[in-house]
């Protein structure tokens, strides 16, 4: 139990890390691009894996997950908030595609980088002192929207054949949903265990303040390449 507090410190130190190097927070690699680009018709397993792949390795929508389920001990209130954030990314997700609605992918990104912060701050009673309360389920719904368009915007990039593009569209947003089962699973049973240990207030708060530097960290760098670009 007193080792608990070690991996997910070294966890959130490692997202920052990363998050610090990273040309794109979740970006499809050129692989997955070559391989897209080539199919024609429904292909729903393969966009099942890309879905689940692009979660699991997406540094900002785990960043944020974690934000999000940081202080819930309820299962109830971690399927509640999830919940909220699915509606929100897989409406934009789908309907932006179908409709053609994207945006620039650093300004997305950039905003996603910022959901990060918020539940960083939040998290640490920031936005309380200055005044600053919003609903916590409409705020991760809001942002939720945004990653959505942004999974829509990586995925408009690729120019996917309209041959099967729901089907498609439906096994990659099921792959997304997959992948953030995984995520989860692993980091409230993390910090399930860290909890119990008396070290647990101070390491969270430090814990949070990684977030919120790793948010940082992502906004700057999405909105370099914003003006580079």
């Amino acid at each position: 139990m007193r080792h608990v507090a070690a991996p997910v410190r070294l966890m959130l130190l490692a997202a920052l890390a990363l998050s610090s190097t990273m040309v794109l927070a979740h970006d499809v690699s050129a692989g997955d691009r070559a391989f897209v680009q080539t199919i024609d018709g429904p292909a729903f397993i393969p966009f099942l894996y890309l879905g689940a792949k692009h979660m699991v390795t997406g540094y900002d929508h785990i960043l944020f997950l974690i934000g999000v389920v940081f202080y819930l001990r309820r299962l109830r209130d971690v399927a509640l908030y999830v919940s909220m954030f699915t509606i929100g990314h897989s409406t934009t997700l789908l309907v932006g595609v179908l409709l053609g609605v994207g945006a620039n992918a650093h300004i997305v990104d950039a905003i996603i980088a910022v959901s990060v912060v918020y539940k960083g701050l939040e998290n640490v009673g920031a936005l309380r002192k200055v005044g600053l309360a919003f609903d916590p389920k409409v705020a991760v719904l809001v942002f939720g929207l945004f990653h959505g368009l942004g999974l829509a915007t990586k995925l408009m990039d690729l120019s996917l054949s309209r041959d099967g593009l729901l089907p498609n569209l439906i096994g990659f947003n099921l792959g997304v949903e997959i992948g953030q089962i995984i995520v989860l699973a692993l980091v409230v049973s993390l910090l399930s265990l860290w909890r119990d240990h008396p070290g647990f207030r101070r390491g969270a708060l430090a814990a949070n303040i990684l977030l919120i530097l790793a948010g940082m960290i992502l906004t700057v760098h999405q909105l370099q390449g914003y003006r580079t670009s």
